[in-house]
């Protein structure tokens, strides 16, 4: 639903070929470690909730100030239809989501991709186990 830049912290996995994760090549289809930071402060703001709460520890009570009520119905109306991966939260927790390259990457190692979900992050969760 949002796109966002984000810096890419290692190459975790590559079907093809075991070399280009020990080389960190970033090539189309690649499985790559990126920073979730970008992506959990929309989400914090975009639903009004705190995500990526490490279990024993409470979510901090901090108000950012008073909310207008257009603002509570916006949320409120969001909130009926929100669900979130337990596997999606866990790698939010921890800082760390693995996104899949969808693009060609040129030398500037720029590239375009989406964050892994559902069954195909369970089945590379799995792969990087091995």
């Amino acid at each position: 639903v949002c796109t966002r830049k984000v810096r890419v912290l290692d190459v975790t996995y590559n079907s093809s070929n075991n070399e280009l994760v020990r080389t960190k090549t970033l090539v189309k289809g690649a499985i790559i470690l990126v920073d979730a930071h970008p992506f959990k402060s929309w989400y914090e703001s975009h639903y009004g909730v705190k995500i990526g709460v490490k279990k024993g520890q409470s979510a901090p009570a901090e108000e950012e100030g008073k909310k207008s009520s257009h603002v509570q119905r916006k949320l409120a109306t969001r909130q009926k239809g929100r669900t979130l991966e337990d596997a999606i939260d866990h790698q939010m927790a921890s800082g760390r989501l693995l996104a899949k390259i969808t693009s060609r990457p040129g030398q500037s190692g720029r590239c375009d991709g989406i964050i892994l979900e559902g069954p195909e992050l369970a089945f590379y969760q799995k792969q990087l186990k091995k």
